[in-house]
């Protein structure tokens, strides 16, 4: 490893990392940014299923980050800056000081991806999620309880986003997907091998604790306020959770945690 010490903050060889919050907007073909020593660490491993690129870390974070650091391939650039130049780079205080560059997956078909996963799986499909919070903790649970992918129809917020992954502690790096389908197509090719469609909808007559899941499940989730459109709903089982004290529903996140957990200890 042997880092590059950056004191300008036009330096050419920084430029992708410049203005990150605008660029959040405008996109990287390809790229993304990955922000925090978690996500940094995630992005090194070798459970990650997208490259590094380029890294920008605070020179007091240089040590530290020293065992991270010498994982990355050997073509992977290690810019090293004061602080102040990191903060003048990115266009915001970025107290954690570190940012990295990584390349997205190559796109998979969603029929490829369920041809992949094995005879009793669970997989997450995520319909019109827009906040990238709530994408990021949905990634999060899927990967803390050992779904076998998440499917995203083609309403869905990206969730390569910077704030999505954080939120993600970096699941979003580790966990296969596919998207660019709208939600009935996903329904059709997910039942047509063999998963059983869990539609979670405050309306359901039936509740998740009473649900014996079957070997393949998809947990369907909507956003937040209108959930899941009712001709979704109807094709698929609907299943509620419990409320108590008036509420009728959770967080989206908090919904896919709740479910993932009884469908993968159910089994």
């Amino acid at each position: 490893m042997t880092p590059i010490t950056v004191f300008d903050p036009d330096d050419p060889r920084v430029a992708a990392f410049r203005d990150v919050k605008e660029r959040d907007l405008t996109g990287r073909q390809g790229l993304f940014v990955a922000e925090g020593e978690v996500v940094l660490r995630v992005l090194a491993s070798g459970a990650s299923l997208c490259a590094p690129v380029s890294v920008l870390i605070a020179e007091k974070r240089l040590e530290g980050l020293r065992e991270v650091l010498e994982r990355l391939p050997p073509d992977v650039p290690i810019h090293v800056a004061p602080q102040a130049v990191l903060n003048a780079v990115a266009g915001f205080d970025l107290h954690r000081g570190i940012l990295a560059l990584g390349r997205k997956t190559n796109p998979v078909e969603p029929d490829a991806l369920l041809d992949s996963l094995p005879d009793r799986a669970v997989v997450v499909m995520a319909c019109g999620i827009g906040n990238h919070d709530n994408m990021g903790g949905l990634f999060r649970n899927a990967a803390a309880f050992g779904a076998g992918a998440v499917l995203m129809d083609r309403t869905c917020c990206d969730p390569f986003y910077r704030k999505a992954i954080r939120v993600s502690v970096g699941a979003v790096l580790r966990t296969p997907m596919a998207t660019g389908l709208e939600a009935g197509s996903l329904i059709d090719l997910l039942q047509g091998r063999g998963f059983e469609v869990l539609a979670l909808t405050p309306s359901a007559d039936q509740m998740l604790a009473e649900l014996k899941p079957a070997p393949r499940t998809a947990i369907l989730l909507g956003s937040e306020g209108p959930g899941l459109p009712g001709e979704i709903i109807v094709r698929c089982r609907p299943v509620g959770i419990r409320m108590a004290g008036g509420f009728d529903s959770l967080n989206v996140a908090a919904t896919s945690a709740v479910a993932l957990h009884h469908v993968t200890t159910a089994r």
